[in-house]
């Protein structure tokens, strides 16, 4: 990977602008938790994985800022820190489970000191960023299985390295076949309405020598009925525990279409973006963002004025239109309530 999308550096949180893609490659520097939240919320940072390690360090973060005489006080204002950074996007799983891990690492060592606690807490945001490089390189080894030589793979949004903490996950997949000499191509569709296809998607393979074609979300039919894609690889944001999965707006769409074509659509996604608790796609919450971000394009009017706009972030694909969930543990197919449970359990 030739960029990194986030690290810890100088004690420091930095993260590649991906507002500014393709046209800038600017990082930004954080030093407190309130502006990683902004981050998180403005899609500064955006993609599951990535806003779960961004989610860690705003915590390591928030820490170093605490002040108390306590472990009792620090842990209640650590826990303030943690609300607000939860309160950024409602979907992505991912986020929450850092925040709680990060939490969970606190109370397990009451017993040091204020300034030990706050240096394991860097340390954690460290290594979820580390094991999050681990995870997208796992299931890119066991995606790249499923995928033929020659094939040409549809993909919808951005979940590659800048999803990440780097590598990818329907991007690993990608990656790793390309790396395993499959002379693959990548149709990337545009993903209205923060077009992550066009500029991310686009850009990150363009930048690894990955052959890629941008096609408009409404051309995905077309290009299926022709023959012309051999399956469909994308992330995901949440999955319940029937295998019904959110991911960014779009992606429903195209796997009734695959259905309809009799093209294979997997979802590539770490297991720790699996929530179990949930029964069914039905109770994922899904973000409804600004109207704005669908009347204007890069600032520019490209609805009437005063327009009604509905604007979910999300949609739920149901678990019978997925051929498979690639995580980093393998491939799980057919009876999804079983066989995701069986990655989590001992």
């Amino acid at each position: 990977m030739s960029f990194r999308t986030i690290e810890w550096r100088d004690d420091k949180v930095v993260m590649i602008d991906q507002t500014r893609l393709p046209g800038e490659e600017v990082y930004v520097e954080y030093v407190d938790y309130k502006s990683v939240a902004e981050a998180i919320r403005g899609m500064v940072i955006r993609g599951a994985p990535a806003i779960g390690v961004a989610a860690a360090m705003g915590v390591a973060l928030g820490a170093r800022e605490i002040i108390a005489d306590t472990h009792e006080s620090f842990l209640q204002q650590l826990n303030n820190v943690c609300e607000v950074l939860a309160r950024t996007r409602p979907t992505a799983v991912n986020l929450f489970w850092a925040i709680e891990r990060m939490k969970r690492v606190a109370e397990a060592n009451r017993d040091r000191t204020l300034d030990q606690l706050r240096t394991i807490l860097k340390e954690e945001a460290i290594r979820i960023e580390e094991e999050d490089l681990a995870l997208c390189k796992a299931i890119g080894r066991h995606g790249a299985e499923l995928i033929p030589a020659g094939a040409t793979i549809l993909t919808h949004c951005n979940a590659g390295g800048l999803a990440t903490a780097g590598y990818g996950t329907a991007l690993g997949v990608i990656r790793a076949a390309h790396e395993a000499g499959k002379n693959i191509q990548v149709f990337a569709d545009e993903t209205r309405p923060w077009l992550q296809g066009a500029r991310l998607t686009a850009w990150e393979l363009m930048k690894d020598g990955i052959p890629v074609t941008l096609i408009a979300d409404n051309m995905a039919g077309f290009f299926m009925k022709r023959g012309e894609i051999s399956c469909c690889v994308v992330g995901a944001d949440r999955i319940a525990a029937n295998g019904d999965t959110a991911n960014k707006i779009g992606t429903y769409s195209v796997a009734v279409l695959a259905k309809e074509n009799n093209i294979p659509f997997y979802v590539a996604a770490p297991t720790t973006t699996l929530d179990l608790s949930l029964a069914s796609g039905d109770e994922i919450p899904i973000e409804e963002r600004h109207a704005r971000e669908v009347t204007h394009l890069h600032g520019f009017p490209v609805a009437p004025e005063g327009i009604r706009v509905r604007n979910p972030a999300f949609d739920v694909t149901p678990a019978g239109y997925i051929a498979g969930i690639i995580t980093e543990k393998g491939v799980v197919r057919g009876d999804y309530r079983q066989g995701l449970r069986a990655l989590v359990e001992p």
